[in-house]
């Protein structure tokens, strides 16, 4: 008996929670909710909290509140001067009117390929009817850094009279105008990377290497110049120390010599005859050796102190 009342307790609230979940529902902060019945439209329930509806005849459909994020695939779109590029976008979007948009898409998954075809398209339409300078700038700012390369960054001397964001705003409004018809509310689209497409790249990289040469060169041309001029003014400043170290070399010997010119007279003035004698003998001692023979006539000056008479006088 207890069995049987334990098992009939158990059942009887096993009931009483599967029909109190059939009757209540909860709705969190993060949802909205459409509720139908067979089908058709009844109410719209955003407030968070327990919820009552009719078991088995009103129906729950669940949407996000929050807002959500729309990736779109890169795609190739032509600018205006016929360059084709890779353009890569994003958006944020949140759904705004729940009935609307269960009348339309009903799921995200829906709601993603709707916004692929919406914002691609404008994008396409944007960037196809302007040139790829206004897409990749916002301003005609001169460049922070630029290559002072005669013929070079021609790009950059182009005046940008739209702009990068002026193009994302009308791709946004554009898109927006298209959304409101699925109930969806467009927060903000982002053009999120841009670059040429694959066989075009290959090319502005070989282009860019080629310009990376060329400045390379310049440089190196510059540094050569610069250094043949530093070694110029080298040359020129030791030939101008030796041409000064020269002349003053030669003013102190010249100085020098006048010195001792000076004091040979002063010397020579005092002993003229001790001074001829002590120079002659200089001289002989330089120019006869034992091996000396010399051939001179006996009047000959040189031999002066040699001779007997000369010896006979002192």
């Amino acid at each position: 008996m207890k069995n049987k009342a334990l098992t009939t307790i158990v059942l009887i609230v096993a009931i009483v929670v599967i029909v109190g979940k059939s009757f209540f529902y909860v709705v969190p902060e993060t949802q909205q909710v459409v509720v139908t019945q067979f089908g058709e439209f009844k109410r719209i329930v955003k407030d968070a909290g327990l919820k009552f509806k009719i078991p088995f005849i009103e129906t729950i459909n669940r949407f996000d509140k929050r807002v959500l994020i729309w990736d779109g695939n890169p795609s190739q779109v032509p600018t205006r001067e016929k360059r084709y590029i890779e353009v890569d976008t994003y958006a944020r979007w949140q759904i705004e009117d729940p009935l609307k948009f269960f009348k339309t898409l009903r799921t995200q998954s829906r709601a993603l390929k709707k916004l692929d075809d919406i914002v691609d398209a404008s994008v396409r339409d944007q960037i196809s009817n302007n040139d790829l300078i206004e897409t990749v700038r916002d301003s005609s700012r001169e460049m922070i850094m630029k290559i002072d390369v005669e013929g070079e960054r021609g790009d950059e001397l182009v005046k940008v009279t739209k702009g990068r964001s002026v193009i994302e705003k009308n791709i946004f409004e554009d898109s927006e105008k298209s959304v409101k018809d699925y109930g969806i509310k467009l927060i903000d689209v982002r053009i999120k990377r841009l670059n040429y497409v694959e066989q075009v790249r290959r090319k502005v990289y070989g282009r860019m290497r080629e310009e990376r040469l060329r400045v390379a060169e310049k440089y190196l041309s510059e540094g050569k110049g610069e250094m043949m001029k530093v070694r110029g003014e080298i040359e020129n400043e030791k030939k101008r120390i030796l041409s000064e170290a020269y002349r003053k070399s030669q003013e102190i010997k010249g100085q020098a010599d006048a010195e001792a010119t000076k004091i040979y007279a002063q010397a020579y003035s005092k002993d003229p005859e001790f001074y001829a004698f002590s120079r002659s003998l200089d001289s002989y001692e330089k120019s006869l050796t034992a091996s000396s023979t010399l051939i001179l006539s006996t009047s000959s000056q040189y031999l002066k102190y040699l001779t007997d008479d000369n010896t006979s006088k002192d």
